[in-house]
């Protein structure tokens, strides 16, 4: 089975991340959830880099604020696709000192962004990288976009009422 880490900073963090766990846990994902802090544990964050693909880890959700460099320091180490999630925090610029520290990454050293505090979208997209290769995912994500359509088409039915 496929697991995916979901990493942040600081505990102030989780808030916003819980929404990547629990939507995984709705795709049954296996998570694994840590604080990582690239300025106040680099020893740990160079072991987790290095060592997430040899226990399992499929996919990485880092989730950073401030100057947000976890994701692109995972990335850099880690041989796995790695989703980084812009975190506004209380030393944060309204959220997009984060957003660009995350997203402009230098080539070579990818690391696919999601929306400020879009842990939701990182454990969608987490999932659908699983689901490339496992079908039980896939079909879970199948069976989820199809809940999405239905709940459109009843708004937009309500809409004509």
């Amino acid at each position: 089975m496929s697991k995916v880490a979901i990493i942040m900073g600081s505990i102030s963090d989780m808030p916003v991340m819980q929404d990547a766990i629990d939507i995984l846990k709705q795709f049954n994902v296996e998570v694994e959830v840590d604080i990582v802090s690239a300025h106040r544990t680099p020893e740990k964050l160079f072991d987790f880099s290095k060592n997430a693909h040899n226990r399992g880890i499929s996919v990485i959700i880092a989730g950073a604020g401030g100057a947000a460099h976890l994701p692109g320091m995972v990335a850099s180490m880690s041989p796995l696709p790695v989703i980084g999630v812009p975190v506004k925090s209380s030393n944060s610029i309204d959220g997009w000192d984060s957003v660009l520290s995350i997203l402009q990454m230098p080539g070579g050293v990818p690391v696919a962004t999601v929306a400020l505090n879009g842990a939701k979208n990182a454990g969608i997209l987490a999932a659908q990288i699983i689901g490339s290769h496992d079908k039980k995912v896939l079909d879970t994500i199948l069976a989820y976009k199809e809940e999405l359509k239905a709940a459109v088409n009843k708004a937009a039915e309500g809409l004509k009422k």
